[in-house]
C-alpha cells in the first residue's frame, strides 16, 4: 500500500515513517522542508496550502496520513492557512484522485477545556482550549463531511502527547507511544468497516482522561502504559500551579494563553 504522509519532517512524522516502513508501507512524503534520512521514500517539497502541490502529491496513492498544519497556538491567519485551507486541500485532493482513506491527525486540544476530573469519550461537545484546538476541530468535521457526502473513509485521531516517553504529570494521562500511534494509523488505513470515527491517540494509561472505547471497538490494543514512567516523572517535576487554569483542565498550558477570569468557570458546564 502506497501512502502519502504530509508533515513528514516533523517529530511525529519522523517517528511514524519508521513505524510504517517496518509495517511494509511505501511512503511518499510531503513537507516544506526535506525530512531527515530518507530511506527509500519519495519526497515532494511543498506546502499543503498550495492546492496544486497537494493534488500532485495525492495522485496515485492508496491513502493519506495527514499530519501537516499549524501545530502551535499561533495567530488565526496561520491557523487558517495550515489547519483550514491546508486540510481542505488535502481532503479535496483525496476526493478528486479517488483516494479512499484519510487518517487525520487531530488533537486532544479540541476538548482541552474539560476538567481533568471528568473522563470523557468522543461523543462529548467540543471545548477547544486554543485557536489551534479550534481549527483542529474543523479538520475533524471536514472528515465527517467527506465521509458522508463523498464516501471517503476517515479516522480522526485526537493525539495526546506522542513521544518516546511522557514529559510531565499531565502527560502521564495523554501520552502515546510511537508503536501505539502507528497501530491507530494502520486501523485508519485498513479497517474494512470504518467509514468515519474519532478516537483518542493515547496509550493504555492508568491516569487517562479519556474513555477510548471507540478505538477499542475498532480493534485497538495499546501495548504501552505511561505508568511505567510515573515514579521517575513525579519525583522530578514540580507541582502544577493551582491558580493556572491549565492545571485544572485536559489541555494544560495551551489553556492558559489569554485566559481571562476565574478558574471556576471551566467547571460550570
Amino acid at each position: 500500500m502506497k501512502i502519502l504522509m504530509t508533515g513528514a519532517a516533523g517529530v511525529v512524522g519522523t517517528a511514524l515513517r519508521h513505524e510504517l516502513r517496518q509495517r511494509g508501507y511505501a511512503l511518499r512524503l510531503l513537507d516544506i522542508r526535506e525530512p531527515a534520512m530518507l530511506d527509500g521514500e519519495e519526497f515532494i517539497r511543498g506546502s499543503i496550502a498550495d492546492a496544486a502541490v497537494v493534488a500532485e502529491a495525492v495522485s496515485g496513492v492508496n491513502g493519506v496520513v495527514h499530519l501537516a498544519g499549524c501545530t502551535t497556538d499561533a495567530s488565526m491567519p496561520e491557523q487558517i492557512e495550515g489547519n483550514i485551507v491546508g486540510a481542505t486541500n488535502v481532503f479535496e485532493a483525496a476526493r478528486l484522485s479517488g483516494v479512499e482513506r484519510v487518517v487525520f491527525a487531530s488533537s486532544h486540544h479540541v476538548v482541552g477545556y474539560y476538567p481533568r476530573r471528568r473522563r470523557i469519550g468522543t461523543n462529548v461537545l467540543l471545548r477547544p482550549d486554543s485557536r489551534y484546538g479550534l481549527t483542529k476541530a474543523f479538520g475533524e468535521q471536514l472528515g465527517a463531511l467527506y465521509a458522508d457526502k463523498y464516501g471517503l473513509r476517515c479516522l480522526a485521531i485526537r493525539i495526546g502527547f506522542a513521544n518516546n516517553r511522557p514529559a510531565d504529570r499531565r502527560r502521564l494521562a495523554v501520552w502515546i507511544s510511537w508503536r501505539d500511534l502507528a497501530q491507530l494509523v494502520e486501523i485508519g488505513l485498513r479497517h474494512e468497516q470504518l467509514r468515519y470515527a474519532v478516537v483518542y491517540g493515547v496509550s493504555d494509561n492508568e491516569r487517562s482522561f479519556f474513555d477510548n472505547s471507540t478505538a477499542f471497538d475498532l480493534g485497538y490494543a495499546p501495548q504501552d502504559n505511561a505508568e511505567a514512567f510515573a515514579a521517575e516523572i513525579l519525583a522530578g517535576v514540580p507541582a502544577e500551579d493551582p491558580d493556572a487554569v491549565g492545571s485544572h483542565v485536559i489541555g494544560g498550558h495551551f489553556a492558559n494563553g489569554e485566559y481571562d477570569g476565574s478558574v471556576s468557570r471551566v467547571y460550570e458546564w
